[in-house]
């Protein structure tokens, strides 16, 4: 009997041993679901690890052109134009008569000023005349030299308000008048410019502006126009930024084609290339999310995700310089970053994994 109940207590601690195993050991098919759940919780996302790399950069930015020397012709007073003494392409000389206005209007005083300097001329001879015999003192001289002195500055502001002349030599590039037109104070009636050579103005931001340098190469050219493409350097760099758009203007010099095709006023582009950055941290570009105002990332840790705040550099449209925010040996998501959020579990799926 003791023997019997012996085997009787044997059978049930087995029995019980196998339903705790039963209860507690999930079998295969448990465990694929398990690990199925698992990896369904997990974001998929492909990385990449912060690099140490040297970048060159070509930026290109647009621009308007003008003449290396250039002189907008205006009109003082609302007059009449009677007489536009150029065509667009003729060469002039510095000095030379443009456009001329009605010398009779009711805004010139042409020729009441004319009469003045031709009666103080006059008039200075006759002192002049009567001083040498000694009828008159030198202090009469003198009230006659200023008189006249002054009458010849009011003929020649009342000339130069009708008879409108360039100050430059060059070429006339453009004429926004017409004989007859009634000009309008401060208008642009003709352009002039020396074209042999041409300065290029464009806008730059302000991560750009710490490499760009005075003397610096450029490639200028046309859309219209591509293959004609010229080479300059930067002459002049604005140390302050516009305060509506926030962007530096540089000015660029450049030697007109051969057969002078750029134009002053023409819209072109230009490529520059920045100051090559050596051993600077980067990143693909795709791992990088922006508003336009902050650029964001997120870094891989422990098989989860969260979000960096970061400061960029220059790029080349495949990687991008990081200033601020990330360090040597950091992951970063590349592919599947839509789908992150602070703390998510992730699933590294880089195809070469």
């Amino acid at each position: 009997m003791k023997t019997f109940s012996a085997l009787s207590k044997s059978f049930i601690l087995i029995f019980l041993s196998w339903l705790v195993s039963l209860h507690c050991s999930p079998d295969k098919t448990q465990q694929s679901a398990l690990k199925e759940t698992s990896m369904i919780a997990a974001v998929p996302v492909e990385a990449a690890v912060v690099e140490r790399k040297n970048l060159s950069v070509t930026k290109t930015y647009s621009g308007t052109l003008e003449g290396e020397d250039q002189a907008n012709i205006v009109a003082k007073i609302s007059e009449r134009i009677t007489g536009i003494t150029v065509q667009i392409g003729e060469m002039v000389s510095a000095g030379q008569v443009i456009i001329n206005l009605d010398k009779s209007g009711t805004s010139s005083q042409y020729f009441q000023a004319e009469a003045n300097y031709k009666n103080a001329e006059k008039n200075l001879l006759r002192m002049k005349s009567l001083y040498s015999e000694g009828a008159i003192s030198q202090q009469s001289l003198d009230g006659g030299q200023t008189a006249y002195d002054v009458a010849k500055a009011n003929f020649d502001a009342a000339r130069s308000a009708v008879e409108l002349a360039t100050p430059i030599s060059g070429e006339v590039t453009a004429i926004n008048a017409s004989v007859g037109d009634l000009t309008v104070p401060g208008s642009v009636l003709v352009t002039i410019a020396r074209i042999s050579r041409l300065k290029m103005t464009f806008n730059i931001n302000e991560t750009d502006v710490t490499s760009i340098f005075i003397g610096q190469k450029v490639q200028v050219y046309s859309e219209a126009k591509p293959d004609v493409k010229v080479e300059g350097r930067v002459i002049q760099l604005s140390q302050s930024a516009d305060i509506r758009s926030r962007t530096f203007e540089i000015k660029a010099l450049f030697p007109n084609s051969r057969e002078r095709w750029f134009k002053p006023g023409m819209f072109c582009k230009v490529d520059i290339q920045l100051a090559p950055r050596e051993n600077v941290l980067t990143i693909p570009n795709p791992a990088i999310q922006t508003d336009g105002l902050t650029y964001r990332v997120y870094i891989i840790q422990h098989n989860q995700s969260f979000q960096r705040t970061v400061q960029v550099g220059v790029t080349d449209h495949q990687i991008t310089e990081i200033i601020q925010g990330l360090s040597d040996g950091d992951t970063v998501a590349t592919l599947g970053v839509n789908n992150l959020q602070d703390s998510s579990r992730v699933n590294i799926v880089n195809p070469s994994n």
